[in-house]
């Protein structure tokens, strides 16, 4: 099975800090806190757990022991479970080449920020002024400079998907910069990966531990922290908390891209992988968690400091309006001070009254916000406002970009590795076919820095791995457990490990694991068909704001290629692989006669 000339992990602590780079990624940062915002803080902790257990861990568990044992890559390995079975490797590239396509877009953005973070005012600090010199540029004031910096300077967006225009060059630089940083990481196989992980999976835990102990002494951080461990455990009886619950575990682990199976494939045959699934899955969740208080830490600053602006901004419209002494108003009497002027001087009252802000603390932390969004423009809006803002942005960008090269090292690896195995490349050197994937991801995704390239990103977000990632992991569970058999199984994790699986993992391979994809599944479906023509999010720089559009007839058509290409691959290779032994079967006959 091609074990002989395989090169192997240096140690079993390199494989961990490959996995731990890779399945703890962006989506701890960006993707969790938003989760715990959206259904009740603390207690969407007891979903999250409970689905950790029951789905998680089994189907990490599940691929590692996968790879170990074939020593293959994806496609590889299932084609020697079963002939037929070899579209579900097929599938798992196609899906983690999409994923390759934009993932780096992100790390070409951290470079970005990361190199204008290296000024005296941070440029998103502030509007620049327009072409008169006479004040802000009017696109800026109507939003905010944080959102100006990322949609305009960053991106240069168009208003639509349907208008193109070029490629934005400084964001070209950055993506071929992002991408030669992943050739070189990647240069000479498992080898380097190997070297590369200690860097990339342990330096985000550093810079999140300082940013934890600045973000404790920011004004008003103790605000964001209490809000996310408040439980609203009412959330706990709503279908969507348990859905989004496992549906970030299952993401969150980079289950069914083959980086896994491919990790894997590299250990040592008796390496005890149990054991690594187990601490990996709580090694993630953890992290998942520590970014979360970190991130509920910036929230807390950010609310506290957007509501005492309003407080003082009303305080002054107060001041102003009825000629109050300077020190009779402040910001801990403002509601008093309403209440009073409103039943004193009621005429004079109502004729400021749409002018006054609903300034509620409670709002600001309400207002939840995940993705591009918290990353770029949230947490650049909060560093701004720190001292020694250019420091904390240096670090905050460091981070990200480690975070997205280390999830970025498992992604080109679930395509090299199965590539490696078949013969027609076995001839080519690490450093030429690592080169010939980069470069031609890199020329894909030149599409992403175009005008109209992020709302092209977005949709390889929304449609380019989730619908498929479910059907994929389904039918892995599904094969191993009633295709090559739990108790084959079985006897093969014996081999490796010198014991047999307990209960708890066969009752999840064979029953509830299965099921709770097959429910996700239906749900995905479901959701996908009620949610009418699909929309996305685009920047109106006349409002200065995002506005809802439906997708165009092309990109719906886009969308559809997108859902289908990636699972299609698991029929059409299994009808291919009958075809050909109906065809050989029949060569056979003709001959014997």
């Amino acid at each position: 099975m091609g074990k002989e000339a395989r090169p192997n992990w240096d140690n079993p602590v390199q494989f961990v800090l490959a996995c731990v780079s890779y399945a703890v990624g962006l989506g701890n940062v960006w993707r969790f806190p938003y989760l715990c915002q959206m259904h009740g803080g603390g207690g969407f902790l007891i979903p999250y757990l409970i689905m950790l257990i029951l789905e998680g861990i089994p189907l990490f568990y599940l691929e590692l022991a996968i790879g170990q044992k074939m020593s293959l890559g994806s496609i590889g390995a299932w084609s020697a479970i079963s002939p037929y079975l070899g579209g579900v490797g097929l599938a798992s590239v196609v899906t983690s080449l999409y994923l390759c396509l934009y993932y780096n877009v992100i790390n070409a953005w951290s470079f970005w920020y990361l190199f204008h973070s290296f000024q005296s005012v941070l440029p998103w600090a502030e509007c620049p002024l327009n072409t008169n010199q006479t004040g802000p540029l009017e696109e800026c004031e109507k939003g905010t400079p944080t959102q100006y910096f990322f949609y305009r300077e960053t991106l240069n967006i168009s208003p639509s998907i349907e208008e193109h225009g070029g490629i934005h060059t400084g964001q070209a630089m950055c993506l071929v910069l992002a991408w030669v940083l992943t050739y070189l990481f990647i240069v000479r196989g498992v080898k380097s990966t190997g070297k590369v992980v200690y860097f990339t999976a342990l330096f985000p835990y550093v810079v999140l531990l300082i940013y934890l102990i600045r973000g404790f002494t920011l004004h008003g951080a103790l605000n964001g922290v209490a809000y996310m461990f408040t439980p609203k455990l009412e959330q706990l009886a709503n279908p969507t908390t348990w859905i989004n619950a496992a549906t970030q575990i299952f993401f969150s682990l980079g289950l069914g891209f083959g980086t896994l199976i491919a990790f894997a494939s590299y250990n040592q045959y008796n390496n005890n992988f149990e054991r690594q699934a187990i601490i990996v899955s709580f090694i993630n969740c953890g992290t998942s968690i520590f970014a979360s208080i970190v991130t509920f830490a910036i929230y807390g600053f950010k609310a506290t400091v957007n509501y005492e602006n309003c407080l003082e901004r009303t305080r002054l419209l107060l001041l102003n309006t009825f000629d109050q002494a300077e020190d009779s108003i402040n910001m801990g009497n403002v509601f008093e001070w309403i209440e009073r002027l409103n039943s004193t001087f009621p005429e004079q009252f109502a004729g400021i009254a749409n002018r006054l802000e609903g300034c509620n603390l409670e709002k600001e932390l309400d207002t939840a916000v995940e993705g591009t969004g918290l990353a770029f423009i949230v947490y650049s809006e909060a560093i701004k406002n720190m001292p020694v803002s250019q420091l904390w942005s240096v670090l905050y960008f460091i981070m990200l970009l480690l975070l997205g090269m280390g999830s970025m090292l498992g992604n080109v690896t679930a395509i090299i590795t199965p590539l490696r195995d078949f013969k027609c490349v076995s001839n080519l050197s690490d450093e030429l076919l690592n080169g010939v994937v980069c470069v031609l991801c890199l020329l894909l995704g030149l599409g992403f820095t175009t005008t109209s390239g992020n709302y092209w990103f977005t949709m390889f977000n929304d449609y380019g791995a989730n619908f498929s990632l479910l059907f994929i992991v389904l039918v892995e569970v599904l094969a191993v457990s009633y295709i090559y058999g739990i108790k084959r199984f079985e006897k093969d994790i014996e081999d490796m490990l010198g014991h047999r699986p307990n209960w708890y993992w066969k009752i999840m391979w064979g029953g509830v694991s299965p099921f709770l994809l097959i429910a996700l599944f239906i749900v995905y479906v479901v959701n996908y068909i009620r949610g009418g023509t699909p929309t996305y999010q685009a920047w109106n720089k006349e409002l200065g704001k995002s506005v809802v559009m439906e997708y165009p007839v092309f990109a719906q058509v886009f969308i559809g290629l997108l859902l289908v290409s990636s699972i299609s691959c698991i029929p059409l290779t299994a009808l291919y692989v009958y075809c050909e032994k109906r065809k050989n079967g029949r060569r056979l006959n003709t001959v014997s006669t």
